[in-house]
């Protein structure tokens, strides 16, 4: 009887060893899972500020530079995928869309002296600059959230349980090598 006793408790210690380290590891992954998603709502903040700086920048540049159609067509497509985008690899391929076209439409501003020296233009500037540097970190914020977060749901044993409830690796925003340069502005005449 005692020895049948003293089987039961080891028996009930490792299974209550097994379920506390269940919800633990439970708890950690979906804590971990919630950092990516915040992170990327970060991101999604960020582009949404971009996207709303670029019909001002748009329109400003317009007024001096009318007859370039194509650049600002360009612009408002690369920004409209942006906002359709679903998928972070959705929006990382129409986040680098938008750069290029970003640059093609700052390469038009700088044949205009009198548009570079426009306050609401070197504002907008300066805010897309400081929008495009917010999204870099956001970006890296994410990145490392999602390394975290697939480390954890492939190591085992984690693993067992990622794969028991569903737990799926996320996707890393990925730019272009072209992509991660900042346009270069110059205000010099």
């Amino acid at each position: 009887m005692k020895k049948t006793g003293l089987i039961a408790i080891i028996l009930i210690a490792v299974i209550a060893l097994a379920v506390f380290w269940g919800v633990g590891t439970y708890n950690r992954l979906v804590t971990a899972q919630t950092t990516v998603e915040q992170k990327a709502a970060d991101i999604d903040a960020q582009l949404q500020r971009r996207a709303d700086l670029i019909p001002n920048l748009v329109a400003t540049v317009k007024g001096y530079a009318a007859h370039e159609e194509a650049v600002f067509t360009a612009v408002t497509q690369a920004r409209e995928q942006l906002m359709a985008a679903g998928s972070m690899a959705e929006k990382s391929e129409a986040n680098n869309a938008l750069s290029s076209a970003l640059g093609r439409l700052i390469a038009v501003a700088e044949a205009y002296p009198e548009l570079k020296a426009d306050k609401v233009f070197t504002g907008l500037m300066d805010e897309l600059s400081g929008t495009e540097n917010r999204i870099s970190v956001a970006r890296g914020n994410y990145n490392e959230a999602v390394t975290s977060f697939n480390t954890m749901i492939r190591r085992f044993p984690a693993s067992i349980l990622a794969n028991m409830f569903g737990f799926k690796a996320a996707e890393f925003f990925a730019a272009e090598p072209a992509a991660t340069a900042v346009p270069t502005v110059s205000f010099a005449g």
